[in-house]
């Protein structure tokens, strides 16, 4: 592995926390929305990763179970998944949005679990632009090597 290939794994690592920030912001900002209907209640969304490793491994399915030898290229985004936990049905009749049987459907997004999420997503972006930052101060010291 080049020093230049950490340019690309950590840009593609920021990549993925930028994905993982949206939804994240998604998921806040419809936490308190409601629906009488279950089916359009908002479900939170989370994004799902993989390993992106170098195109001429034998295999090829991206698992983290590879090879002890094989080189990691950077993160893919390879989705983003509803989550399909229980919805929280409240007892509301006078409602505006309750259903015939009174109920209002909230989403299934946990706001603290969210903010844990996005301060970790927000580190790991963080952590990358420091990876990178790094890489060029170590590129710049070689360039002066031969002065």
């Amino acid at each position: 592995m080049s020093l230049s290939s950490v340019f690309n794994i950590a840009g593609s690592g920021m990549s993925a926390q930028t994905t993982r920030l949206n939804t994240v912001a998604s998921n806040i900002a419809n936490a308190e929305t409601v629906s009488s209907s279950i089916d359009q209640t908002y479900r939170a969304r989370h994004p799902v990763f993989a390993t992106m490793f170098q195109g001429g491994q034998s295999g090829g399915s991206g698992s983290l179970f590879q090879d002890q030898d094989a080189a990691g290229q950077g993160v893919q985004v390879l989705g983003v998944v509803e989550d399909q936990s229980n919805l929280d049905a409240r007892y509301e009749p006078n409602h505006p949005a309750a259903d015939a049987k009174g109920y209002v459907y909230y989403p299934n997004v946990n706001v603290v679990e969210e903010m844990a999420d996005m301060i970790s997503a927000s580190r790991s972006f963080q952590t990358n632009a420091e990876m990178m930052n790094t890489a060029k101060t170590m590129m710049q010291k070689v360039l002066t090597l031969g002065q």
